[in-house]
């Protein structure tokens, strides 16, 4: 993943072999990227008679990914949150408060008005 982060373009296998400079066997690569594009972490596109493969996120973006996976696939959704954040230290309790504070004073406002009868 860190050679095809790094590309910033996509890879057939053969470039990620090269961009690697290890002794893995191209077949070993190729089946390392189809198993990425399986689990839905790469992109490919027809480059010749290959693929050429590109990340669908940025680690960051992956890491949010994981989480989401983490959550979507746990027994208690609320639960896990809340042990998740009970077991932040207080830097990050604060960076997790600031960011929650941002994406509320950006959400659209709702208009507070009566229910309508319908």
């Amino acid at each position: 993943m860190q050679a095809l982060q790094a590309a910033g373009r996509p890879l057939t296998p053969r470039e990620v072999m090269t961009r690697l400079g290890s002794d893995l066997a191209y077949t070993t690569v190729m089946t390392i990227l189809s198993r990425l594009h399986a689990k839905g972490l790469v992109e490919r596109e027809r480059a010749g008679r290959a693929f050429a493969y590109r990340p669908v996120a940025d680690e960051p973006g992956l890491a949010a990914r994981r989480i989401h996976q983490i959550l979507d696939e746990g027994p208690d959704r609320e639960v896990v949150l809340s042990r998740f954040l009970g077991s932040l230290s207080k830097r990050d309790e604060r960076v997790m408060r600031r960011m929650l504070e941002q994406l509320d004073a950006r959400a659209p406002k709702r208009e507070s008005r009566p229910p309508s009868d319908q």
